[in-house]
C-alpha cells in the first residue's frame, strides 16, 4: 500500500536552499523552548522507561514516555491542540518535529495526503534524529525529493515511518505494515518503553499515544532508514 492511495493535488512546497538551511540548523541552533529541543533530547534519550507523562490531562491523558514533559502546555502544539488538526498540521505546530515537517513540505502534495487520510499511525522522529544524519546526505535527499517527488529516497524513507490505520498503545505492539510497502516491529508497553524497529534500526519511543484528528502519533529518537 502506498501513499499515492490517498493522493490529492497540491501546490505545497518551499524554496530547497530555505528547506537545506532548515536542516544545517535544526541540531545547533534551535533554542530548547518549554523543555523542547536538544535540551530534552539528552534527558529523553537517557531515561529507558515509558512512564506516563506527568500530571497529563485533556488529549494527552493516554500518552506515555519521558519525552512528553517536552510538549508545549499550551497551543497549537500541545496536546489539546494537536487533537483538534489532521496529523501534519499537528506536527508542524509542535517544536519537536520541526525537521521532519520540513522534509515532509519537501515532496509536493505530501502534507495534503497525511492530512487527508482517514487513519494512521505515524512514528514521528524528532529534531536530533534528523541531526544525526550527515548533513550532507540530508541535504541531497530533500533536494532529491523536491525534484523526484513519490520516486525519491526521502519519500520512502518518510512512508516507512507511517502504518495506514490507527493504533493505540496496545494494537501497536507487533508487526505493522507501513506505507513503504514493509514491516516494523513495535515491542514493550507504555510502562516499561517501548521501541520500534525496521530489523536494521532501533528507536525508542519518546512520547507515544499523541491523538491528533486524524492519526496517533509516536515521536522516536531515530530515523528509521528502511535499509536492509
Amino acid at each position: 500500500m502506498k501513499l499515492q492511495t490517498f493522493r490529492r493535488a497540491t501546490g505545497t512546497g518551499i524554496a530547497v536552499l530555505a528547506m537545506t538551511a532548515t536542516f544545517a540548523a535544526c541540531s545547533s541552533e534551535d533554542e530548547p523552548a518549554e523543555g523542547s529541543g536538544s535540551g530534552a533530547s539528552s534527558q529523553t534519550t537517557d531515561e529507558g522507561s515509558g512512564e506516563q507523562s506527568a500530571a497529563a490531562e485533556g488529549a494527552g491523558a493516554e500518552t506515555f514516555g519521558p519525552g512528553c514533559s517536552a510538549i508545549p502546555t499550551s497551543g497549537a502544539g500541545s496536546f489539546d491542540g494537536m487533537v483538534k488538526d489532521p496529523v501534519a498540521t499537528a506536527a508542524s505546530n509542535n517544536p519537536l518535529l520541526s525537521t521532519l515537517v520540513t522534509a515532509v513540505t519537501s515532496i509536493d502534495g505530501l502534507a495534503d495526503t497525511l492530512n487527508g487520510a482517514a487513519a494512521l499511525t505515524v512514528f514521528a522522529p524528532y529534531n536530533d534524529a534528523f541531526a544525526a544524519i550527515p548533513e550532507d546526505q540530508l541535504n541531497g535527499m530533500v533536494m532529491e525529493g523536491k525534484e523526484q517527488g513519490q520516486e525519491s529516497a526521502l519519500y520512502k524513507v518518510l512512508a516507512h515511518h507511517v502504518v495506514g490505520s490507527q493504533e493505540g498503545t496496545d494494537s501497536v505492539v507487533g508487526e505493522q505494515d507501513t506505507l513503504a510497502g514493509d514491516q516494523l516491529t513495535i515491542e514493550g508497553d507504555a510502562e516499561s518503553g517501548m521501541t520500534v524497529s525496521d530489523g536494521t534500526v532501533t528507536a525508542k519511543v519518546l512520547c507515544g499515544n499523541i491523538p491528533t484528528a486524524n492519526a496517533t502519533v509516536y515521536v522516536i529518537d531515530k530515523v528509521l532508514t528502511g535499509v536492509k
